[in-house]
């Protein structure tokens, strides 16, 4: 197939492309520098360089390339996750109206289906593993609940019926190359420098998935069943579980030990939701229907 991928520069492009490539598809990947441009055609891909926010010129692409899906992996994020409150309103803004243009080019282009980036950890909160069914979690604490109102816009611009067959995927947190979580990501260098403490009993469960499981679960998306997929890994584990072996794994020293107040007062609501209070996702259904295959995270 035609394939035309956002994102491509993003740290699930390289191995989405590559094995879009493999599969012996036509890829075209979206770009806004030069730098990004190479890496693309290095590895078998043509390169659209092209801002999002230019919604003829990403039309424009769309046609050149005769894309019969498009995948939506735009995100504008910091190598290091603690300057994310910095960059959160302009990843909004390239995740709504970036992809709005997108999402438009694709439907005057007549692409069959399209494919959207969404989360599989800002679920809304209940007992177990939430399933494909759940809403998200819009009244958790303000940033969580912003980032939930997004996607939640997302999933609803790209499920909606009409001429394009839509697949959110909901993926787990990223690890692997080129993400915050390993041993040369910015949650490494964190715990290395002692600045990411264990917030109260850490019970907050994390879905997970590996980079490179995540792109095969999207390739595996071509084809399936329009709707939502969570793209995680079997048995989220809790923060109290995971940060200790995470640490351990990258050299750092056992993370310290503060109470729910102390990371209020410190740190902020939403420190202490991301440890507390995240529910984790089944992937019941990516497993049936895409034949997803996640491995046990890395450091556990």
């Amino acid at each position: 197939m035609n394939i035309f991928v956002a994102g491509a520069s993003g740290a699930i492009g390289q191995p989405l492309i590559t094995e879009l490539v493999r599969k012996g598809h036509t890829v075209t990947g979206m770009s806004r520098s030069e730098a990004g441009a190479r890496r693309l055609r290095e590895i078998g891909a043509a390169a659209a360089m092209v801002d999002a926010f230019d919604a003829a010129a990403v039309e424009s692409a769309l046609r050149q390339s005769r894309a019969e899906v498009v995948i939506d992996e735009l995100t504008s994020l910091p190598k290091d996750p603690r300057d994310m409150p910095s960059y959160q309103p302009g990843d909004r803004k390239l995740r709504l109206e970036g992809g709005g243009n997108l999402h438009r080019a694709a439907l005057a282009c007549g692409a069959r289906r399209y494919l959207q980036q969404s989360t599989g950890f800002f679920l809304k909160a209940g007992e177990g593993l939430a399933d494909e069914s759940e809403g998200l979690a819009l009244d958790a604490s303000p940033d969580v609940a912003l980032s939930a109102q997004t996607y939640t816009t997302l999933e609803a611009r790209v499920l909606q019926p009409g001429a394009m067959e839509g697949v959110a995927l909901r993926y787990g947190f990223f690890y692997g190359p080129n993400t915050w979580y390993h041993p040369d990501g910015g949650a490494a260098e964190q715990l290395r420098q002692q600045q990411l403490p264990l917030i109260g009993k850490g019970q907050g469960l994390w879905s997970w998935v590996h980079i490179e499981d995540a792109a095969l679960a999207t390739v595996a998306a071509l084809d399936c069943e329009p709707g939502i997929y969570h793209v995680v890994e079997d048995d989220p584990p809790p923060m109290s579980v995971w940060l200790p072996a995470f640490a351990k794994s990258v050299g750092a020293p056992p993370p310290a030990r503060v109470t729910e107040e102390q990371a209020r007062q410190s740190a902020g609501e939403d420190a202490v939701y991301y440890q507390t209070r995240l529910r984790g996702a089944s992937n019941a259904k990516a497993k049936q229907v895409l034949g997803f295959k996640p491995r046990r995270l890395e450091w556990l």
